[in-house]
């Protein structure tokens, strides 16, 4: 099970930190953060394997930054610099072969 928070209302130019806290142990998971915007399909906008190895959206690199603690089994983004283009439902995944997992979605809206 995952549990997201953080989302929230910003000006542009804002921050914010996603985190996403899993009951089970993420060390061997790669995890990410998803986002859907209104009318749009789900996209991928970061990703972290076990190694530490990451992966951004063109859109969000230089913006964006995944993390993770084993430790305490959360994932966290921390988006700066936002765009109003980056209003979605942010939703944390959790995946290793067929396991897949979802988080509820945290909203995220970006003002002008």
């Amino acid at each position: 099970q995952l549990q997201a928070s953080g989302g929230g209302f910003v000006q542009a130019g804002g921050s914010l930190r996603l985190s996403c806290a899993a009951s089970r142990s993420i060390t061997s998971f790669f995890m990410g953060w998803y986002r859907q915007a209104p009318g749009k399909q789900r996209e991928l906008v970061a990703r972290i394997a076990p190694n530490n190895w990451r992966d951004y959206v063109d859109s969000v690199k230089g913006r964006f930054t995944i993390s993770r603690d084993n430790a305490k089994n959360t994932v966290s983004l921390q988006m700066n610099r936002l765009e109003p283009q980056d209003t979605a439902l942010y939703y944390c995944n959790l995946a290793r072969g067929n396991i897949v997992a979802w988080g509820q979605g945290t909203l995220v809206t970006v003002s002008s």
